[in-house]
């Protein structure tokens, strides 16, 4: 029995080498992954709740590879593991540890002088983990956590409620989130700030 997955809009294909990484063969619906992959984000939201993070720890290559690999690693073997195959979003395969790089450096300017607000700053971080999207998947949901990380442990701020809404579901709220998404490729922010916080 294997793994057969319906796409939804905005969700990135896995090549088959991706899928043979599986790490639960008994998995064979939608339903069923998604269940598992939340049971184990909510248990790299726990743990990131228990701890202290600077904003230097944050913005590090090493950091946004563990937090994927908390919210994954008891479902797929790449978790945490930048992806090798190109997609039909991100930057190209071999460019992901210098656009981190230079996002990290941007990050780390924005707050030390303070260009934009502390959630601007944030959803900024977020907005530009999904345009690299590093893994192979989770990356819409691992930038949100990041962005939570962000704003709570460097700025002292309540995480972001997303809209109050499971993203990963098709409906309006996540037609929203995509929309913001798109204003936000296109420079305007402003709308996926507000739904962040709303």
């Amino acid at each position: 029995m294997g793994l057969n997955l319906d796409y939804i809009y905005g969700q990135t294909p896995l090549a088959e080498e991706e899928l043979e990484e599986l790490l639960i063969k008994t998995i064979s619906t939608n339903g069923e992954l998604d269940e598992f992959e939340q049971q184990n984000i909510e248990t790299a939201v726990e743990w990131s709740l228990k701890q202290k993070f600077s904003s230097n720890k944050i913005l590090s290559t090493v950091f946004v590879s563990e937090v994927h690999k908390r919210m994954f690693d008891r479902v797929w073997g790449w978790a945490g593991t930048f992806r090798k195959s190109n997609k039909n979003i991100g930057v190209d395969k071999l460019l992901i540890p210098q656009e981190l790089k230079l996002l990290f450096d941007d990050c780390a300017y924005w707050i030390e002088n303070n260009t934009f607000s502390h959630d601007e700053m944030a959803i900024r971080f977020k907005h530009r983990i999904v345009q690299i999207h590093p893994f192979p998947n989770g990356n819409g949901r691992h930038s949100r956590l990041c962005a939570d990380i962000l704003v709570s442990h460097a700025f002292g701020l309540p995480v972001f409620s997303w809209g109050g809404y499971n993203l990963k579901d098709p409906g309006a709220r996540r037609q929203q989130y995509f929309d913001a998404l798109h204003n936000a490729d296109a420079g305007d922010l402003e709308p996926l700030i507000a739904f962040a916080r709303s």
